[in-house]
């Protein structure tokens, strides 16, 4: 079903101050009941902020996912940048709200960076309501890909503006389909209980001794539905007076099934720091039991300290990231934390929490990780602090020497805005300039 906007709902002309007046209008649907496909014929406007770098602009008949028609963008120069665009009126206050639009690109290498879709809420001056923000890819499928983003509007929007963009990218196309703005009844939610540990065993006579008492800790202080515990780096050598490679051992091995039997045990995800043995290397490595007791995967720390190399650990050279029920998760360990490159890798693959058993480091670090990749950040230490912190640096929980075992719950699903920045999750991988750590 498609029905004509009233031309009350449609405010074509506003355009950011300094744009150059638009030349194009074309009608396109938006979406707005996804159960009975009914839809709205909007009308959109070509803008860029300046006429000297402006795309190309078309309707291209059958560029479109069926097919049919498609919002098309060309550039022929890096520099240039500009939108599709329309707005829409009688936006509810604090409703929730659910944006998303497929696209299909040729010759663009940056895709996050290149393909824009950004949302900004007016007040009924024309006014930013709150600042931009940014929908990312969620979803592939074959050539295209679909982008999302839902939110409560701010309380005092009364129009959302829809701008859908290419540009940095030479000689590049997009093309922009299957567009929808529903409302929601309220936002989902996705809750997560998180442990973390702060406890150094003392005169463990062997690896498995202390890891022994690390299982203690957690079983006595489990509080019941515990998602994710995190352990500390090297829980089977600090105490026993052991080096690295007297230490090691295969993964999976005797602690991974030690462990394995504590996280079946609880009901929930295990990370903890050892020393893996593969053949004859010796890594620093952190394993991810899953609730089951399986292994789910590992990391090699990939930044060693030269107390390490000099000592035979051999660095690991890639930065997983693991699929869980509540979403990706990663690991970094120690001296990862002193490097900005992990953290951000690991939350340009999707990330959501990175866990980071440590021996001790720079709390300060920690909290710009956080802070810089909009990651839940959940430490555990021998010399450090052992805390969570959320994706804005606050710190949630921590355990200490008093109370060697602590827990919070975090919401994946909650939008944390920072002061006249706005959502930075998002718009971070629009100004994130991987292509110049390469070219440098």
């Amino acid at each position: 079903m498609k029905t004509k906007i009233p031309c009350a709902i449609l405010c074509l002309y506003c355009v950011l101050s300094g744009a150059v007046t638009p030349q194009l209008k074309v009608e396109f649907p938006i979406t707005i009941n996804e159960k009975d496909k009914t839809s709205i014929t909007a009308i959109w406007i070509n803008w860029s902020p300046r006429e000297e770098i402006s795309p190309q602009f078309s309707l291209d008949l059958r560029g479109g996912k069926t097919k049919r028609s498609a919002l098309r963008i060309d550039t022929t120069q890096q520099a240039q940048f500009g939108a599709w665009r329309t707005q829409l009126t009688n936006i509810v206050p604090s409703k929730a709200y659910k944006f998303s639009a497929w696209y299909r690109v040729k010759n663009v290498k940056n895709e996050r960076r290149s393909v824009i879709a950004r949302l900004e809420w007016l007040d009924k001056n024309g006014n930013s309501a709150r600042p931009p923000e940014y929908a990312i890819d969620v979803e592939t499928r074959k050539e295209w890909k679909r982008v999302e983003y839902a939110c409560n509007a701010p309380t005092n929007a009364t129009v959302l503006d829809i701008q859908l963009s290419l540009g940095f990218s030479d000689n590049s196309t997009i093309w922009w389909d299957e567009i929808s703005f529903m409302e929601m009844e309220k936002l989902p939610e996705k809750i997560v209980k998180i442990g973390t540990v702060f406890f150094r065993p003392r005169g463990a006579k062997s690896p498995a001794e202390s890891v022994e008492q690390f299982c203690n800790i957690v079983e006595t202080n489990n509080p019941g539905g515990l998602d994710f515990v995190c352990l500390p780096e090297g829980i089977t050598v600090v105490g026993t007076g052991r080096s690295y490679a007297e230490v090691s051992e295969p993964v999976p091995g005797q602690t991974t099934e030690r462990l394995g039997s504590l996280a079946k045990k609880i009901g929930a995800y295990i990370i903890a720091g050892i020393y893996e043995r593969d053949k004859n290397l010796v890594y620093n490595t952190a394993i991810l039991i899953d609730r089951n007791g399986k292994l789910a995967g590992k990391y090699r720390k990939t930044h060693l300290p030269r107390e390490e190399w000099e000592r035979g650990i051999t660095p690991g050279d890639s930065y997983p990231v693991f699929e869980t029920e509540f979403g990706k998760v990663a690991i970094m360990i120690c001296w990862d934390l002193q490097f900005p490159e992990p953290a951000r890798m690991m939350a340009s693959k999707g990330a959501d929490i990175i866990f980071l058993p440590i021996w001790g480091g720079n709390e300060i670090l920690a909290r710009a990780r956080a802070i810089e990749n909009s990651v839940f950040l959940v430490s555990s230490t021998y010399d450090m602090r052992s805390f969570v912190i959320d994706p804005v640096g606050t710190i949630l929980c921590e355990a200490t020497a008093d109370k060697p075992f602590a827990w919070t719950t975090i919401d994946l699903k909650k939008i944390y805005y920072q002061p006249w920045l706005g959502n930075m999750k998002t718009r971070t991988w629009k100004e994130w300039r991987p292509d110049l750590l390469i070219k440098n």
